[in-house]
């Protein structure tokens, strides 16, 4: 459902970005022509007694009148984090009548993992996000560099329709701007089970799913990546994750110059499985 119509004569200016479904908070505000930030915290079990005074906090000068749209992770990922921050997302899109963009948890990690040479089957790469002090990301391709202070460079890194005037160095691409390898991921989930999901990256319309995100034991994630037909980069995710926060606004972003005003309404958590035993 695309209720919230596309005016590109009144776009607003700035998106924002949250990420509530790992122990850090993570969150990212930008206009697209230079003026970003993003930040995080280690919130743990705080998340629900900080998340509103750091929100507000964050977002000036800027006020919820400026924002044209916002993006939220959606999971995999804690359960109450995931949802906390689904909820947040929802109210806010509804009460300024704006679109909201769910973004995969994983597909923003493989948004922002530089691309890697091919691992052989059962290797792993190990995410390790650089930060800037005050736990500012510092980013790597397919990010826009940071300028000082943590603020993303006045260095557009998008093009093509919508608010950005030029693209940053991108990694070699293959035809149609796609990097060579596949990306799969795997994060940790309860009762000893992990989520799996496969990637390739666009640098022109962003992630593409090849194989959804899925709770599956360890053993048949393993039989799914040894009968993977392409070359591949296994990443394996961490329990930290709100300095992806960034990846979430972009892949929004690129949503959103492709025309896509997703409702507030059709913006959902990924669980994949019931926080409870049995369910």
């Amino acid at each position: 459902m695309n209720s919230n119509p596309q005016d590109g004569t009144s776009v607003k200016k700035y998106g924002l970005a949250l990420h509530t479904a790992s122990r850090e908070l993570g969150l990212a505000i930008s206009n697209f022509v230079g003026d970003s930030r993003c930040q995080t915290w280690n919130l743990d079990r705080d998340l629900a007694i900080h998340l509103h005074q750091y929100l507000v906090e964050f977002i000036q000068p800027q006020t919820w009148a400026d924002l044209a749209f916002i993006a939220v992770a959606k999971g995999p990922g804690g359960f109450t984090g995931t949802r906390m921050g689904m909820v947040t997302a929802r109210t806010l899109a509804q009460q300024l009548d704006i679109p909201v963009f769910a973004v995969s948890t994983l597909a923003a990690v493989a948004w922002a993992e530089p691309p890697q040479p091919p691992l052989a089957k059962g290797g792993l790469l190990s995410p390790e996000p650089s930060l800037a002090k005050g736990g500012l990301l510092n980013t790597e391709p397919p990010q826009p560099p940071l300028a000082k202070g943590g603020l993303l460079s006045a260095e557009p890194f998008l093009a093509k329709g919508g608010l950005l005037n030029t693209e940053p160095p991108q990694p070699p691409l293959a035809k149609g701007g796609l990097l060579r390898d596949d990306i799969a991921l795997q994060m940790p989930a309860q009762r000893g089970q992990l989520f799996g999901a496969v990637y390739s990256i666009n640098s022109n319309s962003g992630v593409i799913e090849l194989f959804p995100e899925t709770v599956m034991t360890p053993e048949s994630w393993q039989e799914k990546l040894d009968n993977w037909g392409n070359s591949y980069q296994l990443i394996e995710v961490g329990s930290e994750l709100g300095w992806s926060v960034s990846s979430v606004l972009e892949l929004a972003y690129l949503e959103w110059q492709m025309g896509s005003r997703p409702d507030w309404s059709d913006a959902l958590p990924f669980y994949g499985q019931h926080p409870v035993k049995g369910h």
